[in-house]
């Protein structure tokens, strides 16, 4: 069985540019590693969560409750797992992913202010994506703490990933929605026990090599030389 390492955060913290960082350091240090991104826009697996991204179900994120966008996202990582990347991890593929399941965990959980309310549905995302749907467990989880006030700063000149075009999904449009995600974000990460990596020091962005060396060394520590 191979390894999986999750990078996520919030929009514009870097997920993209520290996964394929990551991957191509363990790549050079001889692993056989993958990536995997989600959604996964490439497949038509993804269908209805541009749909959900576009606004085609409500303007804004708070149209679809956290429970029903969940699924929508968890049908397309077990889709692409089932199809596409759980014979190469079964097979000992170090498997490197743009977001997961955590990824519901932080946006969709963040809908709800009730931490109890919160904390089951967190629990129904783990036992559906988990358990239910069958995903396999992160060996390491990399939480990229980029505050809110710098993400969206980043954001600003950022095409978006659904089509390449400047306009916004409804949850990169909406500060309100990415701040409440950002605090989802840390309080998860503390439940869980996510390993942090602080983007930001001395009210700097650090640079991406700076944050790489940092997820890289968190990453070996977790699943070893």
């Amino acid at each position: 069985m191979g390894k999986l390492i999750v990078i996520d955060g919030v929009d514009s913290s870097g997920k993209q540019t520290q996964t394929d960082m990551l991957v191509k350091r363990l790549i050079s240090a001889g692993r056989r590693v993958r990536k995997v991104s989600f959604p996964a826009y490439e497949s038509p697996s993804s269908a209805l969560v541009k749909m959900y991204l576009a606004g085609e179900f409500g303007k804004n994120p708070d149209d679809v409750n956290a429970y029903t966008a969940s699924a929508l996202y968890a049908l397309d990582r077990f889709a692409t797992y089932r199809t596409d990347w759980s014979r190469d991890y079964a097979e000992g593929t170090i498997i490197v992913a743009d977001r997961y399941v955590t990824s519901n965990m932080i946006h969709q959980a963040g809908k709800i202010t009730d931490t109890s309310e919160k904390e089951k549905c967190l629990d129904w995302i783990y036992d559906f994506e988990y358990v239910k749907c069958g995903l396999p467990l992160p060996d390491a989880t990399i939480f990229l703490d980029m505050p809110v006030e710098y993400a969206v700063k980043l954001m600003e000149d950022r095409a978006n990933k659904i089509d390449g075009g400047a306009a916004k999904d409804i949850h990169e449009s909406d500060t309100e929605y990415l701040r409440r995600s950002y605090n989802s974000a840390v309080f998860v990460a503390r439940r869980y026990e996510w390993t942090r990596i602080a983007c930001v020091a001395d009210k700097q962005i650090k640079t991406p090599e700076e944050i790489h060396d940092e997820v890289y060394r968190a990453v070996i520590e977790k699943i070893g030389d």
